[in-house]
């Protein structure tokens, strides 16, 4: 006869600080998340019980302190090498029928809970990890930033971020100026303003890694009421940006079980081309090429036709969605990653995403979903 163990526990995957294994007790399949910041395990259990009512969520059958931590015990879905999350299915050379019927569930049923729960509130009640938490004396911007300057790109640009401002930035043959305390303190003043935010029941941090296929959400550290427009400019910049290219490059291990990730990387790498100072007009040159796969370029499509335009037009009838973005956007740039400590081409490459977003000229219709024209002639 068979014995089958009791416990079974599967590979330790890092994610950020937090540890995720899979695990099976007695047959049953759980899902084990590891944290040692206690406020974080609080603010997951407490965001696990807001979304449950509303969003499919995972059971959370338990949750233990142990020594250095906390554990959390979920319902463990379904999933399997390049399956199981939003991610495989834009990780693909071209949209599926799966990824449409995908985006329409998913838009249609954030659609339905934030206009059902939208509300103009109070900063000091919505959650405030991703951005205002960041803003605040101590959070990312200043621990990041604050008394530091760093070349533009070293070995390709070697003026300091400091001096942004004494230079016009050609990108892509248009004319853009970055003042780069001007934009960190422009942050910080948006960010402590007591002004009312439209905030809905969330989950906050819609990632292609937590969101589950078929239709689920994982991660709730951040869930309960979020700003709508700082909802929006998580999902439309870690879909365009950060998913394909950025977190896979700095942060490799997260997708082990997801290797298809490596595979479509080039497809959504920014090709940098030029990066020249002209010292006789002040004038720094840049041009880049975006990419961005097919699948993630539908993604950004149907979440902005389908929810981001249907939501604004209910809330905010006439207003200008690039100005609602920008501050969250701009945050979302500078507070995930210390541009400092990435590779001269991204930081570069970056920077210019954030001059794009700070121009009057914003338009996230083609920010976000970038036409692959041809850089400029040199």
């Amino acid at each position: 006869m068979t014995i089958r163990p009791v416990l079974r526990v599967g590979p330790v995957r890092r994610f950020t600080r937090n540890l995720l294994c899979p695990a099976d007790l007695l047959g049953r399949p759980l899902l084990l998340k590891y944290t040692r910041d206690a406020a974080e395990a609080r603010s997951e259990i407490r965001g696990h019980g807001r979304l449950a009512a509303r969003y499919r969520v995972p059971a959370l059958y338990t949750h233990l302190r142990v020594p250095g931590g906390h554990l959390l015990a979920y319902e463990r879905l379904p999933s399997a090498t390049d399956q199981g999350l939003l991610l495989d299915l834009l990780n693909a050379n071209e949209p599926s029928s799966d990824l449409h019927t995908y985006m329409d569930q998913l838009t249609a049923a954030y659609r339905e809970i934030i206009l059902a729960t939208a509300g103009r509130a109070d900063p000091a009640h919505v959650v405030r990890k991703l951005y205002w938490d960041r803003a605040a004396p101590g959070g990312r911007l200043d621990t990041y930033y604050t008394g530091k300057d760093f070349p533009i790109a070293d070995g390709l640009i070697d003026v300091p971020v400091s001096r942004l401002a004494t230079y016009t930035l050609n990108i892509n043959g248009g004319r853009h100026h970055l003042e780069w305390g001007a934009v960190l303190r422009w942050l910080r003043a948006r960010f402590t303003t007591a002004e009312p935010v439209w905030a809905a029941l969330t989950q906050g941090d819609p990632t292609d890694v937590n969101l589950a296929h078929p239709l689920a959400w994982f991660d709730y550290d951040t869930a309960g009421m979020n700003a709508i427009a700082g909802e929006f400019a998580n999902f439309l910049w870690y879909t365009s940006a950060l998913g394909g290219w950025l977190v896979p490059t700095y942060n490799p291990a997260a997708f082990a079980d997801h290797p298809a990730t490596f595979t479509h990387l080039p497809a959504n790498t920014p090709e940098l081309r030029r990066a020249e100072i002209d010292h006789t007009t002040s004038t720094i040159h840049i041009d880049y090429l975006p990419h961005l796969s097919a699948p993630r370029r539908a993604a950004v499509a149907a979440y902005w036709i389908q929810l981001v335009k249907r939501v604004a037009d209910r809330l905010w009838p006439g207003t200008d969605l690039a100005d609602l973005l920008r501050p969250y956007l701009a945050m979302r740039i500078l507070g995930v990653y210390n541009l400092a400590d990435l590779a001269p081409e991204d930081r570069l490459v970056l920077l210019a995403r954030l001059a794009e977003a700070m121009s009057p000229a914003f338009d996230p219709t083609t920010y976000f979903r970038p036409l692959e024209s041809p850089c400029p002639a040199s």
